[in-house]
């Protein structure tokens, strides 16, 4: 009975979490249109559910739903079908070690000692689903376009792996908890990592853009390229799926940000000012992925597309060695007493 028990307690915490992530990603694709269209001077999606067009992710996934998979000729069926699986699992499956707070209400699904390395592990997986679905569609657009996300998403997960490695040297730990709370301190804001590691915190961000294959690093989906990219032959629920894996990846890295380097849920007020606004809480850590969020749309509205050579000249010839530099600047940095460092 017990057993029982744990299983369906398991069950409603992975609901508890997939649910909202998944309304979120819908909600986060109407900001988008919104945001970018008051940027480019117009409205967006003001028609489906009110002046705010508060329906329209809903219709959208209506129309995905019923619209028909077409399977591409001589396209091996197995591994085209699988390919949007594979993308999405381990997209959703890394949100199991990110803890919301302290664990005084919500915590983390499994809040494990090894959560950071369990990360690089699920976020690199992806990968295999982008591989899968250009190859097993049977063309040559979504060939060329896995075989970019393929080496895009390769380099820029070393740059971000460097990057972690800094957080890791200042907190001496790789569970998420302990990342956050040695970033507690009496002058808030600036116990952050954000400060020491100023240089791996831009570089993880932006390798996270790189990695979610986000303009301007789209050229996996480079439409005026190669049409599409790797899921060009993909429709309905399994395209359905590969949007909704990309997404999702973009809040996961928007939250990771604020966990590694700015303090979690940690007020910035903290040990400023008393009461709600300096206490630690959810919301504090809600408020700052949105603000990354935020960033993702910003970007795609400002910036045009990198040359496939740019990405990688970035990725492997500036970000991997500054990011190499900066790990033993930290050392020094929290070995020295230069700076704060957490237990």
């Amino acid at each position: 009975m017990d057993d029982l028990l744990l299983v369906v307690w398991t069950l409603i915490k992975v609901l508890l979490v997939t649910v909202p992530l998944i309304l979120t990603v819908a909600f986060f694709t109407l900001a988008e249109r919104r945001v970018i269209g008051a940027m480019q001077a117009r409205i967006g999606p003001n028609f489906i559910g009110g002046p705010l067009g508060l329906a329209q992710p809903f219709a959208d996934v209506f129309k995905m739903l019923f619209k028909e998979l077409v399977l591409p000729t001589n396209a091996n069926r197995f591994l085209y079908f699988l390919a949007p699986v594979l993308t999405l699992a381990p997209a959703f499956a890394a949100w199991a070690v990110v803890p919301f707070d302290d664990g005084k209400l919500i915590g983390a699904l499994s809040n494990i000692d090894a959560g950071l390395l369990y990360l690089l592990a699920m976020t690199s997986m992806g990968v295999y689903g982008v591989l899968l679905a250009g190859w097993a569609s049977n063309s040559k657009y979504a060939f060329l376009g896995a075989m970019r996300s393929a080496a895009q998403i390769v380099s820029y997960e070393i740059a971000m792996g460097f990057a972690l490695v800094g957080v890791l040297v200042g907190t001496g730990s790789l569970n998420l908890t302990q990342i956050v709370q040695a970033q507690s301190g009496n002058a808030g804001f600036f116990e952050w990592y954000w400060l020491p590691l100023f240089p791996l915190c831009v570089i993880y961000f932006i390798s996270g853009v790189a990695e979610t294959n986000r303009a301007p690093f789209d050229v996996a989906e480079g439409e005026s390229e190669i049409v599409a990219g790797f899921h060009v032959e993909y429709s309905g629920a399994a395209f359905a799926l590969f949007f909704l894996a990309e997404y999702a990846n973009m809040i996961l890295i928007s939250l990771l940000t604020a966990l590694m380097f700015f303090g979690g849920w940690l007020s910035p007020f903290q040990g400023w000012i008393g009461g709600i606004i300096g206490e630690p809480g959810v919301h504090w850590l809600l408020a700052k992925s949105v603000l990354f969020m935020f960033a993702f749309l910003w970007f795609r509205a400002t910036f045009p597309r990198y040359r496939y050579d740019q990405i990688m000249r970035l990725g492997w010839k500036v970000f991997i060695p500054i990011t190499m530099v900066w790990i033993v600047v930290a050392a020094l940095l929290f070995h020295f007493g230069l700076t704060t460092r957490g237990a």
